[in-house]
């Protein structure tokens, strides 16, 4: 580059917007797949961890040991709304979870290991590693809690659209910034002669004239004879690119929330569609993962015999209707007959009442047969 490489040596500051210009050179931005993947797992894990998991037998709550490690305290060092987040968020980013349950009674997240499948015995886990400690014995099929997500690691799956993105942003990014950039030139009394010794002055003082500009929103220098500064642009309005930087982090958080059946207007925290947004979320995101953990924990916690008799370990949370907002609801399916009231808390997430009473159909008059009615002229 010859003259033009020994003045950008002497400014760091030109030598990189330089480089900003002329290189086509793009960063895959790795934040931006983390950010939407943050963003919509941990939006699913924050609403399953405020589930309650309930042992019934005879449609009666069994307070037992598996009922505090589900809800209280699955181990020493997590809480069981930070174990099911996690437990989550393992599941749908790698597409499956381990879990173990320890010597000591402690229910453990598997970091990694290796499965080894059989046609006709259960499958056996190996290397389980939690933390730093990989355990040396292995674990069958039936002594874990396991479940899949789908077919296909999330991120493996969305690393191809992510590089599009990620290359898309960057150049988006890089023109923001040259929208914005600051651009001068110096004029110098070309008669006056430049020793080593007045170019290192004179370079040093244009450095102090940048930064001064750079940092400061007023700035004031002095007026040196044989020294002039015209400042060619001062930068172009970028509130356009922003918006467009901005709608491309959100079209991207779209993007995984489709995959993952979380509707766009709820994870953005728009209200206008909250009532028919929140159903479908119960109803094709949330609902489909309870039933797996529910089905996983009836299978392992549970005998056959003992399934089969009624006993039976159910998930309750966000997918329960509101008891207040369906008040009228519940009046109509008790005052109709169709339900007794215990029927109408089990349907609502409460646990059944004591009360044999609760356990009888009740029906108002309204709904009696025309004949069962006496008054007007019949009387």
């Amino acid at each position: 580059m010859g003259w033009l490489g020994d003045v950008l040596k002497r400014n760091s500051e030109l030598e990189w917007l330089f480089d900003l210009d002329l290189v086509d050179e793009t960063t895959h931005r790795s934040y931006l797949k983390k950010m939407a993947l943050e963003t919509c797992i941990n939006f699913i894990g924050r609403t399953i961890s405020q589930s309650d998991f309930r042992i019934m037998k005879n449609n009666t709550r069994q307070r037992n040991d598996w009922d505090y490690l589900l809800n209280v305290r699955p181990n020493t060092d997590q809480s069981a709304a930070d174990f099911w987040q996690k437990f989550i968020y393992t599941l749908i980013d790698e597409n499956e979870v381990l879990v173990i349950l320890t010597d000591n009674n402690d229910l453990l997240i598997a970091d990694s290991f290796t499965r080894d499948e059989y046609a006709v015995y259960p499958d056996v886990f190996r290397d389980v590693t939690v933390k730093d400690y990989t355990f040396q014995r292995t674990f069958r099929m039936d002594e874990v809690l396991y479940i899949t997500y789908n077919n296909e690691k999330l991120t493996k799956f969305m690393d191809g659209m992510f590089k599009d993105y990620g290359d898309l942003f960057s150049r988006m990014l890089e023109v923001s910034l040259r929208k914005n950039q600051i651009r001068g030139t110096v004029g110098i009394d070309s008669t006056q002669a430049l020793d080593d010794k007045s170019q290192t002055k004179l370079q040093n003082f244009i450095d102090k004239l940048f930064t001064s500009f750079r940092k400061n929103s007023i700035a004031l220098v002095p007026k040196l004879k044989g020294f002039e500064y015209n400042e060619v642009s001062k930068g172009e309005d970028n509130g356009q690119s922003l918006e467009e930087l901005s709608k491309l982090k959100r079209s991207l958080i779209d993007d995984v929330a489709n995959i993952l059946g979380i509707p766009n207007a709820l994870i953005h925290g728009e209200l206008a569609e909250y009532d028919t947004s929140i159903k479908a979320y119960v109803r094709f995101c949330i609902g489909p993962i309870i039933k797996k953990i529910q089905n996983e924990l009836n299978a392992k916690l549970l005998e056959k015999q003992e399934y089969l008799n009624g006993h039976r370990i159910e998930v309750f949370g966000l997918t329960e209707k509101d008891l207040i907002e369906q008040a009228e609801a519940v009046d109509k399916l008790v005052a109709s007959g169709a339900f007794t009231r215990n029927e109408v808390r089990v349907l609502f997430g409460k646990e059944r009442s004591d009360n044999a009473g609760l356990d009888e159909f009740v029906i108002t008059k309204n709904y009696q047969s025309a004949s069962a009615t006496k008054g007007g002229e019949n009387e």
